[in-house]
């Protein structure tokens, strides 16, 4: 088929507003997915993915779309006009959700357009903002779709105004449609049709390919899904990754229906698979460049010139992701953590953003320091941990990085409050700021203003979507918003306000380390980095949390918050207390005191041999601020 009848196009939305089911609509509509086998979220490939009902990865779709003769198109390209009935349409399902947003951008690099998805219930969020200005950034073609107008509560005229005045269409321009009924649904495919550009390229240049996402498969090694952006790749080529100056034959390639499907090759404006047969799928890196290598027969010196891919030209990559939230993993019984590391391992292996590296703790044993994109990354991991591995975990209380200046001039990157120099070694501590974007109900904006102020937020700038809708813009601590900020956000505005942050850099605070004792040992997992200020408020909530969380032993347990050996807060766990007396029936007084004394004895002895055991549910609790 002609390159100009392809269209690789996307869709983004902020979380839950339909985007895999405007997906499944395609599917079905375009007879891509047999009947028999359709299932809602059928692009979600993780069963975890299905029951909380968001995207958690990027998923690529080939479909088939043949017009009727009473709709057949007039398409305009840069150079031609051309009519056709059938047309191979690429969709790339992308993740809604903040701490996916990576995904979101490197799906926009593979596409010339992008369906813009808004909630007719909802209207405008945080998210649908953060993709759209992506979006634009990479130059695509924005189609507005308005969805879920079958709903009671729907707006759609509202939303459409919003829109209209968001990004300068016509309101008559944006398509209403139900995902969910099927309605209209069609429109914007002939729309895709007909406003998305067809790819550029050519199958005549040097192969070039990039690598927009990869995951490892245990037969055919670490397999990269890319878009061919010039030339053409064969089944059996020897193939170059630019970037990590590696070499690989290719043992198949494909398309994507969401299933696989071999192919004999691929070229300029085709979305596909390639399997390298690389055993590591940190050497097939996202944003590297795939081309076809040539082995020289004459003398050379590198290995671009072995190849002949001296003067091929890498393509536009991706900035290589960076966690921003970190967290220990333990597991519970000491022997599993062979078990943990090989469980972390292949779960990196279809999940590069992970990032984990071996630490020990003298409370908890060895364990992993893991990197995540955010919270939900963290719960995503943890939960597949759980579910996939069997594992049974300690996860310690997440933090962000900090860079520290000592007095030796030396600065360093810390991880976890354990890391942190002696307070006398300390010139400074920067913290991680974000730019924060709410959008929200305008009679809200009271509520989430305090709420921000509470955080440490520094307030900028609101701006007014419509007469009802405003988007308050703040700078504020990473730390503070990555907790429990979106929970609390959504209490005080009923659920209706919306959040998206993005990391702006680095910057001085007073900053103290807060260690929690149980029993008198310092417990790691519990330590804090806080702002000096909120130290005292902070020690005395996590020992009253633990208190209540931590269950009752035989004897007395102290719960401490220290700050360079000062306690600023205590709280004790009172002992169970069996009654040694019940049996006595009268009698001198002093039988009694023998009996009490010699029980008062026995709890101070075990006091001294005693182990408290903390329960996960106990690390999780001083999580939240309320």
């Amino acid at each position: 088929m002609s390159r100009q009848n392809i269209r690789n196009f996307c869709i983004i939305a902020h979380i839950d507003h339909g985007k895999s089911t405007l997906a499944d609509r395609f599917l079905e509509l375009t007879g891509t997915v047999e009947e028999r086998k359709m299932k809602k979220q059928v692009l979600d490939q993780m069963d975890l993915e299905r029951e909380r009902g968001i995207t958690i990865k990027l998923q690529p779709a080939r479909m088939k779309y043949k017009l009727t003769e009473n709709r057949k198109l007039k398409v305009e390209s840069k150079n031609k006009t051309l009519n056709s009935e059938l047309y191979t349409l690429n969709l790339i399902d992308t993740p809604g959700h903040v701490d996916f947003s990576y995904e979101v951008s490197r799906s926009l690099a593979a596409v010339e357009g992008a369906i813009l998805l808004v909630d007719a219930t909802q209207g405008i969020q945080a998210q649908t903002l953060a993709n759209l200005y992506l979006a634009l950034e990479q130059d695509l073609v924005i189609i507005p779709v308005i969805n879920k107008i079958d709903m009671p509560n729907a707006m759609p005229e509202e939303v459409a105004k919003e829109i209209s005045e968001l990004i300068g269409v016509e309101e008559k321009e944006i398509i209403k449609i139900s995902a969910k009924t099927g309605e209209n649904v069609e429109t914007v495919l002939r729309e895709v049709v007909e406003k998305i550009p067809a790819p550029q390229g050519n199958s005549e240049k040097p192969a070039r390919a990039l690598i927009f996402d990869s995951y490892f498969d245990s037969y055919k090694g670490a397999v990269a899904q890319v878009r061919i952006v010039d030339g053409k790749i064969s089944k059996g080529d020897k193939i170059y990754f630019l970037g990590e100056k590696i070499d690989s034959e290719i043992i198949e390639l494909g398309i994507m229906k969401p299933e696989l499907v071999k192919t004999e090759f691929l070229e300029a404006g085709d979305i596909g698979y390639i399997a390298t047969g690389l055993k590591e799928v940190s050497k097939c890196r996202v944003g590297d460049t795939v081309t076809k290598a040539v082995s020289s027969k004459y003398q050379v010196s590198s290995d671009s010139d072995i190849y002949n891919v001296k003067n091929i030209e890498p393509l536009p990559g991706y900035q290589e992701v960076k966690p921003v939230v970190f967290a220990s993993m333990y597991p519970v019984e000491g022997d599993d953590y062979p078990e943990l590391r090989d469980a972390l391992e292949k779960l990196k292996l279809n999940d590069a953003s992970l990032s984990f590296e071996p630490e020990s703790s003298s409370a908890l044993g060895r364990g992993f320091r893991c990197g995540f994109l955010g919270m939900l990354h963290l719960e995503i991991v943890s939960e597949r941990l759980s579910r996939e591995y069997n594992m049974n975990l300690v996860i310690t209380t997440p933090s962000v990085s900090y860079q520290v200046l000592k007095r030796n001039g030396k600065e360093i990157t810390i991880f976890s409050p354990a890391d942190l120099p002696d307070p006398s070694e300390i010139e400074e501590i920067r913290e991680p700021w974000v730019k924060l974007e709410v959008v929200l109900p305008k009679d809200k904006i009271g509520a989430i203003m305090k709420l921000a102020e509470n955080s440490r937020a520094i307030y900028k700038s609101a701006d007014y979507l419509s007469q009802d809708r405003t988007i308050l813009a703040y700078e504020a601590p990473l730390i503070n918003i990555i907790v429990d900020f979106y929970d609390n956000l959504k209490s005080v505005s009923s659920g209706f306000a919306s959040l998206n942050y993005e990391l702006i850099g680095f910057r001085k605070e007073d900053l103290i380390k807060v260690d929690i004792l149980v029993g008198g040992e310092r417990v790691e997992a519990f330590s804090k980095i806080v702002p000096r200020s909120e130290s005292y408020e902070d020690g005395k909530r996590i020992v009253e949390k633990l208190k209540d969380a931590i269950p009752r032993q035989n004897f007395a347990v102290a719960l401490q918050a220290a700050i360079s050996g000062k306690i600023i807060a205590r709280e004790t766990i009172r002992p169970f207390r069996k009654d040694v007396t019940a049996k006595l029936y009268g009698g001198d007084v002093s039988r009694k005191r023998k009996l009490l004394e010699k029980q008062k004895k026995g709890k101070k002895k075990m006091k001294s041999f005693g182990k408290v055991d903390i329960p996960q549910e106990a690390f999780l609790s001083v999580l939240k601020k309320k």
